[in-house]
């Protein structure tokens, strides 16, 4: 089985519009990345990246909605 590279470094990051600018607990997402959506925290944006499943971020997200 291969390995996929994915390249982050020209992703435009966006917080959720639930987040407030004061420094909160926050995670960034980053949208068009192909077969995945790149999850991090945005107090430390050079630190790891979660790469999740366009189908589990769709159910997270439904889930998430229906709370």
């Amino acid at each position: 089985m291969g390995t996929t590279r994915i390249a982050l470094s020209d992703v435009s990051w966006r917080k959720s519009t639930f987040s407030s600018d004061d420094g909160g607990d926050c995670v960034e997402v980053a949208d068009h990345v192909p077969g995945a959506v790149p999850v991090r925290d945005s107090k430390a944006p050079a630190g790891p990246v979660i790469l999740v499943g366009n189908s589990a971020w769709s159910a997270f997200i439904q889930h998430v909605r229906e709370a």
